[in-house]
């Protein structure tokens, strides 16, 4: 008998967007293995199974501060409802964080909780007295920070009538606040993972290349031809989240990479938080 629940296969169609007996089918092929049932449901062509297995359940908004043009940080702040996402308060409590992450220099999230953000109060005991104010789970979510040559951001609203869900934090060698912008809002928009090939782990590469053959092979394909079909399956995977070979959105005929060129600039980091998703 398959090692899951009924629990498991709505969680597993929670995450995926696919079909009841489908998420059924998958679990019950891997033994109730969930990473081997989401792969599964790649394999067989379910609509965003891969990408849809990273969102969260979460609503809140991100926020982002810079110090002068060389460093900045990005901030996501969560709650449970778009109604306390859309308030005042929880607004001001975001932009309280993100100016306290700036001023104290700070680098990573944990050391973020415990900084002060106001007299007397940390980070974290600002989180809690706003989230009993607004009746409330709030919570600090990702945090990042950039420092060093021109460094610039991005938020974008997915709706109007909310916060800002989609923020990017860029950093180029040298200032040219064009194609920062730029660049930033292609991060926000074609969401690439890394910013040169060299920069994709070999653990990443090497699942990619294994997924891409069985799909390959499942689809019936000539012995002669997989190998072929395998290596452009994964550089078409590689072009999509490696950010200096992606089509450049202002003008697809051009990469990103030949757009960096023609300024002389480099992206030398950069961090894309949306909330709800990982």
């Amino acid at each position: 008998m398959a090692n899951f629940t009924a629990a498991d296969v709505k969680r597993l169609r929670d995450q995926t967007g696919a079909g009841m007996m489908d998420c059924k089918n998958a679990l019950e092929e891997c033994d109730g293995d969930f990473d081997g049932a989401i792969e599964v449901l790649r394999v067989k062509g379910v609509k965003d199974a891969g990408k849809r297995a990273a969102r969260t359940a979460a609503n809140g908004l991100v926020t982002a501060e810079l110090d002068r043009t060389d460093a900045g940080v990005l901030v996501e702040l969560n709650c449970e409802t778009d109604f306390v996402a859309k308030t005042e308060l929880f607004q001001l409590v975001a932009a309280q964080i993100a100016a306290a992450a700036i001023k104290a220099r700070v680098a990573d999230r944990l050391t973020l909780l415990t900084t002060e953000a106001k007299p007397g109060s940390t980070v974290e005991q600002l989180i809690e007295e706003a989230g009993a104010s607004l009746k409330e789970k709030l919570e600090l979510g990702r945090f990042a920070r950039l420092e060093g040559g021109y460094v610039a951001s991005y938020l974008h609203r997915s709706d109007a009538a909310l916060p800002p869900t989609i923020g990017v934090l860029i950093q180029l060698d040298q200032a040219n606040a064009e194609v920062a912008r730029d660049l930033a809002q292609q991060i926000a928009a074609q969401r690439p993972r890394y910013i040169v090939r060299e920069d994709v782990p070999a653990d990443v590469v090497e699942n990619e290349r294994r997924i891409a053959e069985r799909i390959t092979r499942e689809e019936g394909k000539p012995e002669q031809a997989i190998g072929r079909i395998v290596e452009g399956r994964l550089n078409a995977f590689l072009k999509d989240v490696v950010l200096v070979e992606q089509a450049f959105v202002k003008d697809p005929k051009m990469t990103v990479q030949q757009v960096l060129a023609a300024a002389g600039v480099k992206v030398t980091g950069f961090a894309r938080f949306q909330v709800g998703q990982a």
